[in-house]
């Protein structure tokens, strides 16, 4: 207990030494190469928006989620200022320190992503409900500062969750073109704040599921259909504003956004026997072309007030494209970047253990609710998925070059 408690006090010590440098500074090893294609463009990390948000999406996700293992607000702090310094550096394609240093002690940086390049890797971070209240307390004197819409979801139709994939106080989203460069900085960001937190749980993503730039081809997702078309994208200023951005409602959380992320299961076996003209209209579109049903191309028109011959809606009823149309839904909007992901076998089935990580940014998280409400209730795509994991977070706004990620909570 004692050696344990000592190591713990030696990295505090050794991690807050390293507090005072300046956000983005400090002697590091080059990681990215020379070239000319996308492989080795680099994503600003300071701005008035975090990165990874209205980025335009890259093709591979490591989220991972932290439980703070101190109540103290000072080491919070501590926290945000590492995670920021080494974030800055990671963006610009550098290693968070030197790999061939003191021989008799562990490298600065475990180097897997030495002679990689960046792959427009972003960093992202963000809060979550359980950080400033947990079971009734004020855990880190910061009650005072949670904003009024970051709650725990409450139980939602079709909602089969589990704790140990749900939660937390602290999450990172690291997206990359390339999936170690991604695997690099969480590893190392973890290991940067080990003796504050402790990870919760994490999820690797491939395959992005959505467009958030009208320069990005529509992807498809696990059940082959393309996802995401009506998403909105980053050029959307208007929807970003009214749909995305926090604003001045939120006080330090201003400029940020809410990061909602569900794990949902798809039931690949049960999918692959469906046939395709149920599988259509489940979703509401034709599987090849992305069209909606009655429609010849994927950006036609959905026209929900289409009949067929039969009389009936040419998309019917229960589709999941009916349900989730702002149309239907107040007008609701999100932002997704979602991941396909693939986890072995599932335990209970012995399937595959496969989805869609649905991660999405939105001014107030009942968004989220509202649309989820609705889709957990009447869609007919509920026969095929399952809703297992469930987070919220606040994403602080962008970092300001000399501050760090979140400074204004502690103003």
């Amino acid at each position: 207990m004692t050696d344990g408690l000592t190591r713990r006090g030696l990295l505090r010590g050794s991690a807050a030494a390293g507090v005072g440098l300046a956000v983005g500074a400090g002697i590091s090893q080059a990681v990215d190469g020379d070239g000319g294609n996308t492989a080795h463009e680099t994503v600003a990390f300071n701005g008035p928006h975090q990165a990874g948000i209205a980025t335009a999406q890259q093709d591979r996700l490591v989220f991972a989620s932290y439980d703070l293992v101190t109540d103290s607000k000072s080491d919070l702090q501590t926290v945000l200022k590492l995670w920021s310094t080494a974030a800055a550096t990671l963006m610009a394609g550098k290693g968070v320190g030197p790999v061939a240093g003191a021989p008799l002690a562990p490298p600065d940086d475990t180097g897997e992503a030495l002679g990689l390049h960046t792959g427009r890797l972003t960093i992202t971070f963000g809060l979550g409900p359980t950080l400033f209240t947990k079971d009734g307390k004020d855990r880190l004197g910061l009650q005072s500062k949670q904003p009024k819409a970051l709650k725990t979801i409450p139980a939602l139709p079709g909602d089969e969750l589990d704790p140990e994939k749900s939660g937390g106080d602290l999450c990172i989203q690291a997206c990359a073109d390339d999936p170690q460069v991604a695997f690099h900085a969480v590893r190392n960001l973890t290991r940067i704040a080990r003796a504050y937190t402790q990870l919760r749980w994490t999820q690797i993503g491939f395959g992005r599921t959505s467009s958030t730039s009208r320069a990005q081809d529509t992807p498809r997702n696990l059940m082959g259909f393309k996802d995401g078309t009506a998403n909105i994208k980053s050029e959307d200023t208007a929807d970003m504003d009214r749909h995305v951005w926090v604003g001045a409602e939120g006080g330090w959380l201003q400029g940020g956004s809410y990061l909602v992320a569900r794990r949902i299961s798809m039931l690949i076996e049960v999918w692959d026997r469906a046939s395709l003209q149920d599988q259509e209209q489940t979703i509401g579109r034709t599987k090849v072309a992305g069209a909606p049903i009655g429609k010849a191309k994927e950006t036609d028109v959905v026209d929900l007030s289409a009949k067929g011959a039969n009389g009936l809606p040419t998309i019917p009823a229960d589709s999941h494209v009916r349900l989730a149309a702002p149309s239907q839904n107040g007008g609701v909007k999100l932002l997704r970047r979602g991941y396909s992901f693939t986890d072995g076998l599932s335990e209970d089935l012995g399937q595959l253990d496969a989805g869609l990580f649905f991660i999405a940014y939105q001014r107030d998280p009942k968004q989220f609710e509202t649309l989820q409400r609705r889709l957990g209730s009447i869609d007919a795509l509920n026969e095929y998925i399952k809703h297992v994991g469930s987070a919220v977070f606040a994403v602080p706004p962008g970092v300001p070059r000399g501050s760090y990620v979140g400074a204004a909570l502690f103003t």
